[in-house]
């Protein structure tokens, strides 16, 4: 591969970011330093890595290419920076990562509290936050690593999947002559007033489209994102919403509200783990990792009993 690292570097800003100017915003670099070593690049390969038209730079077939390989050397150059590193002792120092409150609800507090303890000289910064900027701060390697809902492909982001977890019905108890954890179908469901996320959440689609192909008629509709907000709403009104089961399997939720998992058909969710491509995993990420997957794992299980789903993750 011809290129320095440096080289590599702004080359795969530019091709992710499309811009030379957000490039060397994001390198600390100059717009005209980013410009000159893709230049410098497409010198020696005797060919154009990227059109340009109007401030806007596209990848060529041959520069898309190029990025495959450049993720590859990035990733072999980061590992073996963290190989030599493992040596200095136990691990210290801190990481962040990003979670929708579908994780940081149950899941994490356990999980982070485990941590501490067996790695006291590490910190784990959580940045809380909705799927589409956890995924531009993943995308710009601000972040170790972030949960969020499937999607597809993203350029600079490697993703696997985390777990998959149904969705349910939560509603307020003094609204609702359903038993609490019993499975309710939803052809059995009147008029509903639904409290939903924005249409930019991955979910708002798939919740919507599963009540329409259901046969269940939305009386009236309320868009919120805040799920603190969205609980409290649903507590204390006719309003009911659809959330992960995940993030609705405490030990003891409040007497407040009423949840039933919805069947035949199960809605469910699957979250993903994404990261940035041009790097490998921290020691201190995939140590806290493996601890919140475990974790997830313990909690999903409590939907098993109703032959929803495997509740293992990964």
């Amino acid at each position: 591969m011809v290129g320095s690292l440096q080289d590599i570097r702004l080359f795969v800003a530019a091709y992710e970011e499309r811009s030379f100017t957000a490039a060397a915003e994001r390198e600390n670099a100059t717009q005209s330093g980013v410009s000159q070593h893709i230049r410098k690049l497409e010198q020696r390969f005797g060919l154009s890595l990227f059109s340009r038209d109007k401030g806007r730079v596209q990848p060529t077939p041959a520069g898309d290419t190029y990025y495959r390989a450049c993720l590859d050397v990035l990733r072999a150059h980061d590992a073996a920076t963290k190989a030599v590193q493992s040596f200095d002792g136990g691990l210290d120092g801190e990481d962040v990562l990003g979670l929708m409150p579908t994780m940081t609800r149950c899941v994490l507090a356990p999980a982070l509290a485990r941590f501490s303890d067996t790695h006291p000289n590490a910190a784990i910064r959580v940045v809380e936050g909705y799927s589409a900027s956890l995924t531009q701060m993943v995308q710009a390697a601000e972040l170790d690593f972030a949960i969020v809902p499937g999607t597809a492909g993203i350029a600079g982001v490697k993703s696997r999947l985390f777990t998959r977890t149904p969705e349910v019905l939560v509603s307020a108890a003094g609204h609702t002559s359903r038993t609490n954890m019993e499975p309710v179908r939803p052809r059995e469901l009147g008029p509903i007033r639904l409290v939903v996320p924005g249409r930019a959440n991955t979910r708002r689609l798939s919740i919507e489209s599963y009540f329409a192909s259901n046969g269940v008629t939305i009386e009236r509709l309320i868009e919120l994102d805040a799920m603190l907000g969205t609980l409290d709403l649903v507590s204390q009104s006719e309003w009911v919403a659809v959330l992960p089961g995940i993030m609705m399997a405490a030990e003891r939720e409040p007497a407040s509200l009423v949840i039933n998992p919805l069947t035949a058909p199960t809605l469910t969710l699957d979250l993903v783990l994404i990261e940035p491509a041009r790097r490998t995993i921290s020691p201190i990420a995939a140590a806290f990792l493996a601890m919140l997957e475990e974790e997830s794992r313990r909690i999903n299980s409590k939907w098993a009993r109703f032959a929803m789903l495997d509740p293992v993750c990964g």
